[in-house]
C-alpha cells in the first residue's frame, strides 16, 4: 500500500477503536487521493466520526495501476474503498454504508432519514456523466434543472447543511459531487454553475471551509484525468509534472454577502 495518511492524530486516543479506510490513489502520481466519489464519501463520513473523537482513523491510498502484493492476496480483484474495523475487511459500498451507520460509534448519527432529501441527490452524478457524453444543450440543461431545485431546497430550509445545521450523510454524498459537477464541467465544457444559484453556492462556501472536505477533496487534477480515462483520452507527460490545485473559491459576491 504506497501511502498512509494519518489526519493530524484527530481521534487519536486510547480507548477509541481505530479504523482504516483504503481509497484509490490518484491515477496521476499513484500517491495522492485520487477522484473516487465513494472513497471521498466514506472519508468524509470517518472524518466526521474522528473529529468527535468517536474513532481514530488511519486512511490508505492505493495505486490500482499497480496494487501492491499484500493488497492483491489480501482482497484479490476488489477495488477501494475497503473499510476495516478490528480486522474485519468490509468491501461492497452498500456493506460500508450499513457498518458505518451500525458498527462505527456515533455512526448512527450521521445516517439520518430523509426521503426528500434523499430523492433531491439521486442521479445527479448519472446528470454530469451523461452531459459529459452527449456535450448538448438537452443534457446540459437537465443538469442545470436538477442544481436549481437543490438550490430551492435550500432556500426554502434556511440551513447551513442540507438536513440541518449539523452535517449529515447526504452532504458527504452531494458535495464531493458538486466538485466533480466544478472542476470536470468547466474543463470539458465550459460549464458553470450559475452565480444566481446563491443558496447552493453559500452552501459549498461552508463546506470549503470544513476540514472533512478539504482534506478528503481530490486535486482538479485527478477529477479531470479520471474522466479522461473514461473517455478514452490519454494523461501529457507535462500533467505528470504539474503542481496539484485545488478548486475552492467562490464568485466575490456570493461570498461577500454571505
Amino acid at each position: 500500500m504506497s501511502e498512509e495518511i494519518n489526519e493530524n492524530g484527530t481521534g487519536n486516543g486510547q480507548d477509541v477503536p481505530e479504523i482504516e479506510l483504503i481509497i484509490k490513489a490518484s491515477t496521476i502520481d499513484g500517491r495522492r487521493k485520487g477522484a473516487c466519489l465513494f472513497c471521498q464519501e466514506y472519508f468524509m463520513d470517518l472524518f466526521l466520526l474522528a473529529e468527535l473523537k468517536t474513532i481514530s482513523l488511519k486512511v490508505t491510498t492505493v495505486d490500482m495501476q499497480k496494487p501492491p502484493p499484500d493488497f492483491r492476496t489480501n482482497f484479490e480483484a476488489t477495488h477501494p474503498p475497503i473499510l476495516i474495523d478490528n480486522g474485519l475487511a468490509v468491501l461492497e459500498n452498500e456493506k460500508i454504508e450499513r457498518h458505518i451507520m451500525k458498527n462505527v460509534p456515533g455512526g448512527h448519527n450521521l445516517f439520518v432519514q430523509d426521503k426528500q432529501v434523499a430523492t433531491l441527490i439521486e442521479n445527479l452524478y448519472s446528470r454530469l456523466k451523461l452531459m459529459l457524453l452527449k456535450k448538448d444543450d438537452s443534457s446540459t440543461n437537465a443538469l442545470l434543472s436538477h442544481l436549481r431545485k437543490i438550490d430551492e431546497h435550500l432556500g426554502k430550509t434556511g440551513t447551513r447543511f442540507l438536513t440541518g445545521d449539523t452535517m449529515c450523510c447526504f452532504d458527504c454524498e452531494l458535495m464531493p459531487r458538486l466538485q466533480h459537477i466544478r472542476v470536470a464541467g468547466k474543463y470539458f465544457m465550459e460549464f458553470e454553475i450559475p452565480t444566481s444559484l446563491t443558496y447552493l453556492w453559500r452552501y459549498m462556501l461552508h463546506m470549503y471551509q470544513l476540514d472533512a472536505f478539504t482534506q478528503s477533496c481530490p486535486a482538479d487534477q485527478d477529477i479531470i484525468n479520471h474522466y479522461k480515462l473514461q473517455q478514452g483520452m490519454k494523461m501529457k507527460k507535462h500533467e505528470e509534472l504539474e503542481t496539484p490545485t485545488f478548486t475552492t473559491s467562490i464568485p466575490i459576491d456570493i461570498s461577500a454577502s454571505d
